[in-house]
């Protein structure tokens, strides 16, 4: 049951997001870091911390790879505009991988590595991006998800999670407008 739902929501979000293959494969790692332990898969982290993990690395990865669009300002092998340089989808299926092989092990994350490629290739050979680029964005996105797992002792004090009577829930949201999805989050410290 918990990997039909999983599935699902795989499938629902691949179907409500994806522009291209590539726009909709760099969500299935993240979608695996949160879901695979619901279905049996054993996690090294409870939700809540990897919850967290895949926020800081998300925020962490969009910042600097926003940063250097603007400051290198290199034009995208279709001209399309100048934001080629680092890629973007690169950097959060890196990270999504990043985040499964750390929370599964190297079974899974062989497969999100794999799908993280086939994203980065797909970026090429799309004429999206240069292969430095994809390059840029994979580093990145596995120094972003470092960097979160660096800071989640800091987190989980600065958020209290170390009191054992917190409480967490998540609703997550689509708006259909304008093709996104959302979560709001909160918590209780007793």
């Amino acid at each position: 049951m918990k990997l039909k739902i999983l599935l699902l929501l795989v499938f629902f979000s691949l179907k409500l997001r994806a522009q291209v293959v590539d726009d909709a494969l760099l969500f299935v790692p993240y979608a695996a870091t949160l879901g695979l332990d619901f279905c049996g898969v054993e996690a090294r982290h409870p939700f809540p911390e990897r919850l967290a993990l895949t926020a800081t690395s998300f925020a962490s990865l969009t910042v600097t790879a926003g940063a250097l669009k603007l400051a290198v300002d290199e034009r995208r092998p279709d001209g399309s505009n100048y934001r080629s340089f680092p890629s973007g989808h690169a950097a959060r299926a890196f990270a999504g991988a990043e985040l499964v092989r750390s929370e599964y092990g190297w079974a899974w994350g062989a497969a999100a590595y794999a799908l993280a490629t086939t994203v980065g290739v797909l970026r090429v050979t799309g004429d999206h991006h240069y292969t430095h680029d994809v390059l840029a964005g994979a580093a990145i996105g596995i120094a972003s998800t470092r960097l979160a797992y660096w800071l989640l002792p800091l987190e989980k004090k600065l958020l209290g999670w170390d009191n054992k009577n917190m409480t967490v829930s998540a609703l997550p949201a689509y708006n259909h407008d304008t093709r996104s999805f959302g979560i709001a989050l909160t918590a209780t410290l007793y």
